[in-house]
């Protein structure tokens, strides 16, 4: 059987692969499953109903994915603050910080506005570790079909908590305004924010203003359908377009939950995961602050970002791509900093997950100390030529486990050499594989990646 979860939660067409009866199942199997566990215990034991909290994005799915949720919990006698539209890491900043025993996050990221998912967060404020999924995923099979048992201690009462917000944007202002640092680290930056019409459009625009920014929002009109359309961090020829006409210094954009953060620079230039995340780690080691010396990211990673960290004397430690493996790395080695090319920046001094919002304040917060043009801090490494590839419709265990497949990849990696690299791998988020190749010569990437992307779609 196919893994309910993916590497970031449940996802799906809404309607369809995510229908309301699947999002109430699954968020009665959480309840079940984690009522041994944590805040579910405790809550027990001092005689009161566990805690749950259920924000989502800007898509339309998410108004009845969301009662359906919130349905499953309550009639499993747990009690439900309702967030509505809000930050992916906002709903997890605020598990932990009231004490919830489970977050539940109603999202699709970046995806279009037709696909949902349904993202879990425990207590603390953590994504559930794989084991914890998998038990969830069994419990939906042994509950398939059998009736509904009322909860012992009564149903969960459900309240509206849209008053929370202003909690969670007071702690990532805190993050550049706290003790020892100015009032407004952004004052003089003009700063073109785009919301891809997704949950950073009622916080992005505000925090940077409280941070002092003049800011000028767009796609920050969400109507239910238009999430990510054209806008956002995976179309950021908008967000250079609207740099260049407003003479702003820089530009942020954020996907549809706004857990990732991209930037452009005053000249368009765009400045991606890797490069954020260079400069973080060269900032935070420069005040002492980068335990270990040490910066974790994926396989994804540039060739830049290491030579750069190499130089710096930092070390680099490489997970599987995924934000959640990210984390387990910097949870078993007591790392803070962490973070993927696509945006995904982990501070675990202020979040425990990744968080766009925070991640745009403390660049730009770097940025302002720096007193320099955002191109010029975040030139702290040279970009290798890139070339991503997505190949759609093919059969992703048959590509893993094409001996052709492995010959062909064998073969350009020893093309490259040392200047470059290959890396094909299945996507944890999408029915595709995708092929990623580098090299100094970016025609040569090119070539590269088209010959290997042909081999999956025979491999598949």
């Amino acid at each position: 059987m196919v893994r309910l979860f993916g590497t970031d939660g449940v996802r799906g067409v809404a309607g369809a692969d995510l229908t309301g009866q699947l999002a109430m199942d699954l968020a009665s199997a959480a309840a079940a499953v984690l009522r041994d566990t944590g805040a579910f215990l405790e809550a027990d034991q001092a005689g009161r109903r566990p805690l749950a909290l259920v924000g989502r994005d800007s898509r339309a799915s998410g108004e009845f994915l969301e009662a359906a949720v919130v349905a499953g919990l309550a009639g499993a006698g747990v009690d439900v603050l309702r967030l509505g539209v809000i930050p992916t890491p906002g709903v997890a900043y605020l598990t932990r910080d009231l004490g919830a025993a489970l977050g539940v996050v109603l999202s699709a990221s970046h995806n279009p506005a037709p696909d949902n998912g349904i993202k879990l967060f425990g207590h603390g404020g953590f994504k559930l570790p794989d084991a914890v999924e998998d038990e969830i995923e069994a419990q939906l099979g042994r509950s398939a079909g059998r009736p509904a048992v009322p909860p012992a201690d009564g149903f969960g009462r459900v309240t509206d908590a849209g008053a929370e917000h202003d909690r969670y944007l007071q702690h990532l202002l805190a993050s550049v305004t706290g003790p020892g640092q100015v009032p407004a680290p952004l004052a003089g930056l003009t700063v073109v924010v785009d919301c891809a019409h997704g949950a950073a459009s009622a916080f992005a625009p505000r925090l940077l203003q409280m941070a002092g920014a003049k800011v000028i929002a767009i796609g920050a009109e969400p109507d239910g359908l238009n999430i990510n359309a054209g806008c956002g961090s995976t179309h950021l020829e908008t967000l250079s377009a609207e740099v260049a006409k407003h003479g702003a210094d820089a530009g942020i954009a954020h996907d549809g939950d706004a857990d990732r953060c991209l930037a452009v620079g005053a000249d368009g230039e765009v400045i991606d995961g890797d490069q954020i995340l260079a400069v973080l780690t060269l900032a935070l080691a420069g005040q002492g602050r980068l335990p270990g010396n040490t910066v974790v990211t994926t396989v994804m990673a540039n060739l830049g970002f290491k030579n750069a960290m190499k130089d710096a004397g930092i070390t680099v430690i490489e997970t599987a791509v995924g934000d959640r493996y990210v984390l387990e790395a910097m949870g078993a080695g007591h790392y803070t900093l962490g973070g993927e090319q696509s945006g995904h920046i982990i501070m675990l001094d202020y979040a425990t997950t990744g968080d766009g919002l925070l991640t745009a304040l403390q660049l730009l917060a770097t940025t302002a100390r720096q007193a320099l043009p955002l191109a010029d801090v975040a030139a702290v490494m040279t970009r290798y030529p890139q070339v991503l590839l997505n190949v759609p419709g093919v059969d992703k265990a048959r590509v893993a486990d094409s001996p052709e497949l492995a010959a062909a990849v064998a073969a350009a990696g020893q093309q490259l050499g040392a200047s470059g690299r290959v890396l094909v791998r299945p996507s944890g988020t999408e029915p595709a594989v995708r092929v990623m190749v580098e090299a100094t010569d970016p025609g040569q990437a090119h070539q590269v990646a088209e010959r290997l992307a042909a081999a999956v779609r025979a491999a598949g």
